[in-house]
C-alpha cells in the first residue's frame, strides 16, 4: 500500500500507467470483454471483483487525459440503439468524469462494437474487470505531465 495512491491501483497497473506515454490507450473492460484474444502482446490486467465505474474512477485519480485531441475517451456503442445513446453505465461514468473535472460528454465518444475491437488492437493494455453490465467498455487515451513552456 501506498499513502496517496487509490488501493485498486495494483502494482502490476501502477506499472503500466508509469510505462504508458503521451496518446497510448489504455482499455477498462467488462468481464464478457474478450479481452485474452485482442491483448495479445501487450499487458492484461485482471480486476475480477471491481466494477467498470470503480476502475475508470482509480485510473483516473492517476491518469491525465490528452488535451491534443478532442475525444481522449471513447466507449463502446450498444449495439441496436440510436446515436448518442447512452447504457445508465455509461451515463454514470461520463456523468462521474464530468463532475471529477476530468472531461465533459463532448470529449467522450461512441464508437461502434468492431470498430472499438479495432482500436483496442492498438491500445497499449486492457484492464479486464469484473463488470456484469455489457457494452461496459472504455478507451482512456494518456496526455502528459509537465512543467508549463517557458517563452
Amino acid at each position: 500500500m501506498l499513502k496517496g495512491i487509490d488501493p485498486l491501483l495494483t502494482p502490476e497497473l501502477l506499472k503500466v500507467l508509469a510505462e504508458m506515454g503521451h496518446g497510448n490507450e489504455i482499455v477498462i473492460a467488462d468481464a464478457n470483454f474478450t479481452a485474452a484474444s485482442l491483448a495479445a502482446g501487450k499487458p492484461l490486467i485482471y480486476l475480477s471483483g471491481v466494477g467498470i465505474a470503480r476502475t475508470v474512477k482509480a485510473v483516473m485519480s492517476l491518469l491525465p487525459l490528452d488535451q491534443d485531441v478532442s475525444q481522449p475517451i471513447a466507449y463502446m456503442h450498444v449495439s441496436h440503439q440510436p446515436a448518442g445513446w447512452c447504457s445508465a453505465l455509461q451515463k454514470h461514468i461520463i456523468d462521474e468524469l464530468q463532475a471529477d473535472g476530468h472531461a465533459d460528454e463532448s470529449q467522450c465518444e461512441a464508437i461502434e462494437r468492431f470498430a472499438f475491437y479495432d482500436r483496442v488492437k492498438q491500445a497499449y493494455a486492457i484492464v479486464l474487470t469484473g463488470e456484469l453490465q455489457p457494452y461496459g467498455n472504455f478507451i482512456l487515451k494518456k496526455g502528459v505531465i509537465c512543467e508549463p513552456l517557458a517563452g
